[in-house]
């Protein structure tokens, strides 16, 4: 898929620093005057933040992986159309809180689906488009979980969402399943989000920078 803008994403485990380090780097963008587009998975526009509610509500527990795969990337054909796609035609740069290498993890992975199952689920959903740089935090689980049940207990989720209620084997998977995702696409960068918070936005800034000559 052709475009003029510049596709990136940022990933990784619950709780492993992405939303800091997202502003910071958005902060970055401005101050270059750059444009951009802030978004995020599940979610991003009407119709996506009402899959993201149902995927993430901890009442639906009985909810089978399989209708979990098919939900995320119902919520990701919406958005990349809706959303992404054009925003890039317009040349700029779009920035999402999660995409497709999170259902690769987390489905694909965590729930033992299968890698190229979940790639084939998302075909269409992504429509060819995958991010020019993906940074992907790592954080160990129980540091990250506590961190991300703190944020959730003030979004209304108690005890953390549907996911951050999975047990600490499951987070294991996710977090191991994220060090090799270098192995399986280009453009992936891993980043150690257990460190200072502007050595991090340093690193995340000189990858972006070297890429593309700013």
């Amino acid at each position: 898929m052709n475009s003029k803008g510049i596709f990136i994403t940022f990933e990784g485990p619950e709780g492993c620093g992405k939303t800091t380090q997202i502003k910071l780097f958005t902060k970055y963008l401005k101050k270059m005057g750059l444009k951009f587009l802030l978004t995020r998975e599940p979610g991003g526009t009407k119709i996506s933040e009402k899959i993201r509610n149902i995927l993430l509500d901890p009442k639906n527990k009985e909810m089978s992986p399989i209708t979990e795969a098919y939900l995320y990337a119902a919520s990701r054909a919406q958005h990349t159309r809706e959303k992404i796609i054009p925003a890039l035609r317009e040349g700029k740069i779009v920035i999402s809180d999660r995409y497709l290498d999170s259902s690769i993890i987390y489905q694909g992975v965590g729930r033992n689906i299968g890698i190229e199952r979940v790639l084939d689920i998302n075909k269409t959903a992504i429509n060819g488009l995958f991010p020019d740089i993906s940074y992907v935090l790592l954080i160990p689980p129980k540091i990250g979980l506590k961190r991300a049940r703190n944020v959730s207990s003030k979004s209304g989720y108690k005890d953390g969402d549907r996911l951050e209620q999975e047990n600490m084997e499951f987070h294991k998977k996710i977090y191991s399943g994220f060090m090799k995702l270098p192995e399986i696409r280009k453009g992936v960068f891993i980043l150690d989000g257990n460190r200072d918070i502007k050595k991090i936005s340093h690193e995340i800034i000189g990858i972006f920078e070297k890429k593309y000559g700013f």
